[in-house]
């Protein structure tokens, strides 16, 4: 039975999710707006929503299901749709300027 890990959309970004128009398409998201909410095994996404639901500590929308094999769904008001993490891109080593060379010590 697949396993999904669960991450709950923090609170404060919650009604903005909520206000946003519906969008098709793969959602953009960022690791840090998103809390580890811990793993279900359910037989696919809806599964994990009915066992969530019944347990009493339902998805919302907003909250993200990543399975298995690393694909994320996030939960709207239409079902589940496919996201991506978003990450920050590394910062770039300074660029010496052109003509300028080092000076030696010494």
């Amino acid at each position: 039975m697949p396993s999904y890990r669960v991450y709950a959309l923090k609170d404060s970004l919650r009604q903005q999710f909520r206000a946003a128009p519906h969008v098709s398409g793969s959602a953009a998201v960022k690791p840090k707006d998103y809390d580890p909410r811990g793993q279900i095994d359910a037989l696919h996404e809806y599964d994990a929503w009915r066992l969530l639901r019944e347990s009493g500590e339902p998805l919302a929308v907003g909250d993200l299901l990543e399975g298995d094999d690393g694909q994320l769904r996030i939960c709207k008001y239409v079902g589940f749709e496919p996201a991506a993490w978003v990450l920050p891109e590394p910062p770039r080593p300074p660029v010496e300027p052109e003509g300028v060379s080092p000076t030696p010590a010494g």
